[in-house]
């Protein structure tokens, strides 16, 4: 309770906003594609939170660090997309085979010796084109709602000048107070409803863990792990990496009878807690995860209320607070990414890769950001020799 501050628990708020709301439509698609009912739908949103609040609450008073662990967004995606002929059972099934793979990843710390052979300057720029897409969708959204777009700029931009550690939080205060005077707010879908554990049986089929589980690990893996882990340490932090990830596969394993799908490190709402916005001091900035883990199992108990509660909020009043809270990260990204010579070519193919958005093979840009970047450093270092060396290659 020392450690918080007003700012950290303005950045757990919308952290936990822009999470939600960003992809919780998302996710109940993915439920209904495999036949879920009403009540397990309700269980998927109660198991998610409290997943997501449990192990964030859990990791960052461990560690001391703003560790933020969410639902996999592109695997939410994958299931809506693999769901014909896979029963729901099936499904719970094959979200346990991915519990199981990343619990093993975390134990033989595979995916930490790759993420040692990460350069800073990849890594930054990967996370700079992540962050990018919401910045460029918060200033878009002036194109509808563009007194309220501009009105929020205005608010960061002298928030910055006068009150840098409270700016977020008044763009937040102001943008709410000018969506309910336009009646941009839609309070008629604000319900009370508390969400009830529903299990579900594992089935195990081999279609359902081919067509579904290994993809499911692999787009996590690739496209939330990996920028997950940069983020923490761009930010400076030291984060234990294989730990991180075992625990994220225990909380799949658990909790996935229930609708807790998969688990893993967060990227782009992890840069808002991260961000000096959430604390000065860089030692307390965990405090801001902390309230966000609060904040995630709150509405995980609130369950069916949720989706009332996030479609109150326009669009353009999330997406404007999420890209203006992501400023200053995006530019530390791109100075680090920029900053040396060699790395410069390589750490921009990766930041325009990641920013295009594309998919390949189901595979979201962050992973085909890296491979292209990674790519660059191999040609452009292959046989490589000294300006001074007059040997033949």
């Amino acid at each position: 309770m020392r450690d918080l501050s007003p700012a950290a628990v303005s950045a757990g708020f919308v952290a936990t906003l822009v999470g939600f709301t960003s992809t919780i439509a998302l996710i109940f698609h993915a439920a209904r594609s495999l036949g879920a009912t009403p009540e397990q739908v309700s269980s998927w949103v109660l198991a998610l939170g409290l997943g997501m609040g449990l192990t964030t609450i859990g990791l960052s008073l461990w560690t001391r660090a703003p560790i933020l662990i969410t639902w996999s967004t592109p695997g939410a995606a994958v299931i809506a997309s693999a769901a014909t002929g896979v029963s729901l059972g099936e499904a719970t099934g094959a979200f346990l085979v991915c519990g199981v793979l990343m619990l093993l990843c975390g134990l033989t710390r595979w995916f930490e010796r790759i993420m040692d052979r990460i350069p800073v300057a990849l890594a930054s720029a990967l996370l700079a084109g992540i962050l990018a897409k919401f910045a460029l969708m918060a200033f878009a959204g002036a194109t509808t709602h563009p007194s309220l777009v501009v009105a929020m700029l205005l608010t960061y931009l002298v928030g910055k000048r006068w009150w840098p550690r409270y700016a977020v939080l008044g763009v937040l205060v102001l943008g709410t107070a000018l969506a309910a005077s336009q009646g941009l707010l839609n309070t008629q879908v604000l319900t009370l409803s508390w969400a009830r554990p529903v299990w579900v049986t594992p089935q195990w089929s081999w279609h359902a863990v081919i067509g579904m589980g290994l993809p499911l690990f692999i787009v996590t893996m690739a496209s939330q792990a990996v920028p997950g882990v940069s983020a923490i340490r761009v930010s400076g932090y030291a984060a234990p990496v294989s730990p991180l990830m075992s625990w994220s596969g225990v909380a799949t394993i658990l909790l996935a009878p229930f609708g807790g799908y998969t688990f893993n490190l967060a990227a782009i709402t992890a840069a808002i807690v991260l961000n000096p916005h959430a604390h000065a001091d860089q030692a307390k900035r965990y405090t801001a995860a902390v309230m966000a883990g609060l904040f995630y199992i709150a509405m995980g108990l609130l369950g069916g209320a949720v989706a009332g509660l996030l479609n109150a909020f326009p669009a353009a009043l999330i997406m404007g607070v999420a890209g203006l809270a992501l400023l200053g990260t995006i530019g530390s990204g791109l100075a680090a990414s920029l900053r040396e010579d060699r790395f410069r070519e390589a750490a921009l193919i990766t930041f325009l890769v990641t920013l295009s958005g594309v998919t390949i093979l189901g595979v979201g840009s962050a992973f085909w950001g890296l491979v292209a970047g990674t790519l660059t450093l191999f040609v452009e270092n292959f046989h490589h020799r000294p300006a001074n060396d007059t040997d033949t290659p």
